[in-house]
Order: structure tokens, then C-alpha cells, then sequence
């Protein structure tokens, strides 16, 4: 494999991984607002968990950034996935905010402050 195909295959599983803790953080949300705690809830708390532990454990650097810089991604702002810079250029300021309104409202719920 070439280093152009490795990072092509890091950038589409880097954008996948992206679209799923996207999709995680807003389910995060709907648990705080209506109570849902379901199978698929618990999955995304680890799911999250494990996402925020890499991310923190490696500098407050996605780890793949460093596997695409390696196969020949060139620097700027998003440049390690498939999806456009203005869809991916606030990612870490505005899923991290909506994480921690998602975390909140579900301690208030489960510290039954709201119903």
C-alpha cells in the first residue's frame, strides 16, 4: 500500500469516526433533555469516553492527525479527513460545548434537579 492510499483509507476512517461522535454528542443531548437511558444511550457514553481519553491523552491532538501528517497530509486546519474545512473548522469548540450542555443537563436529570 502506498502512502497516498494509507492516507486516503486514515482519512475516511477518521471521517467516520468523526460523523459517529458527532451523531454521539447530539444523542448525548437528547438523553440530558427527555430521560432516555436505552442501550444505544450507554453506547454513546463510551463511546464518548473513549473518544475524550484519546483526544486528552494525546496532547489535545486527534491521533490520527499525526498517522496523516506521517502518509503525506499537508498542514492547515482540518486537513486529515474527507469533509470540507467549513464543516470541520469549529469541531473541537462546538462539540465540546455541546458535550458538556449534554453532560450537565443528564447530572441534573440523574441528580433529579429536572424531570
Amino acid at each position: 500500500m502506498t502512502d497516498t492510499q494509507k492516507l486516503k483509507f486514515i482519512r475516511a476512517i477518521h471521517t467516520a469516526i468523526y460523523l459517529v461522535m458527532a451523531v454521539s454528542t447530539f444523542v448525548l443531548v437528547c438523553g440530558g433533555v427527555t430521560g432516555y437511558s436505552g442501550l444505544w444511550f450507554w453506547v454513546v457514553l463510551v463511546l464518548l469516553l473513549i473518544e475524550s481519553v484519546a483526544f486528552a491523552g494525546n496532547g489535545l491532538r486527534c491521533p490520527l492527525t499525526g498517522l496523516a501528517v506521517k502518509y503525506g497530509a499537508e498542514s492547515g486546519r482540518v486537513f486529515d479527513t474527507l469533509l470540507p474545512e467549513r464543516c470541520t473548522r469549529y469541531t473541537f469548540r462546538f462539540f465540546g460545548t455541546v458535550m458538556v450542555v449534554g453532560l450537565v443537563l443528564l447530572m441534573l436529570r440523574w441528580l433529579d434537579v429536572v424531570r
